[in-house]
């Protein structure tokens, strides 16, 4: 029996992090669980943070994830890391893909962009367990450029030591993906899932593809 277990996925509009949360929970309801998902949303329009709240056990209640209570995070967006650090605790692993969508004002000129390795230090104070991928590369790769999303959720089937078995993630997304997108999709989870299996086997500072 699972008391308690909280994935957190911190994304922009249009990455597909909703969908994630969908696939994650129909998954943790296939195996039994009690499931509780929520969302906390920014600006509407694509491109606005959101932040999808996926809690499984038999002492969730609420939709939200109360602070300091992640045991995941799966960062779609690495500038969207920095907006949950109140839900993160040094026991909170991370899934981070490392490329930027860049907001209105940076692209502007009006403000500087993030950089990359202050924003992971920044993340590792706080939960040393990070993993990074590009996921965006792996999608683009496979010729699924919109499914980074699918490819962070294989990397997080391979995080291993999670209360999701693989089989029921993977059954998951079959049933959520479109037969037409299927294929593709399919290749995105296992590129992600080998990427992140490939990754160090020892160290905070790990970093797959």
């Amino acid at each position: 029996m699972v008391d308690e277990y909280n994935i957190l996925i911190a994304s922009v509009g249009g990455q597909g992090g909703v969908t994630l949360a969908r696939i994650l929970s129909q998954a943790a309801l296939a195996q039994g669980f009690n499931v509780r998902v929520g969302e906390t949303l920014g600006m509407a329009q694509r491109g606005g943070a959101v932040q999808s709240h996926v809690r499984i056990g038999e002492a969730v209640h609420g939709p939200i994830i109360p602070n300091g209570r992640t045991s995941v995070l799966l960062s779609l967006e690495p500038s969207e890391s920095l907006r949950t650090p109140e839900y993160l605790s040094q026991g909170t692993r991370a899934i981070v893909n490392t490329a930027f969508v860049h907001p209105i004002p940076v692209m502007l000129g009006d403000e500087k962009p993030h950089d990359l390795d202050t924003v992971i230090s920044a993340l590792r104070r706080i939960s040393p367990e990070v993993y990074t991928l590009d996921a965006k590369r792996i999608a683009e790769s496979v010729g699924a450029s919109g499914s980074l999303n699918i490819v962070v959720l294989g990397a997080y089937a391979a995080l291993g030591d999670t209360i999701l078995s693989e089989a029921s993630i993977k059954s998951a997304l079959a049933e959520s993906t479109p037969k037409r997108f299927l294929e593709q999709n399919t290749r995105a989870y296992e590129d992600g899932f080998r990427e992140m299996r490939a990754r160090p086997s020892s160290g905070s500072n790990r970093t797959a593809g």
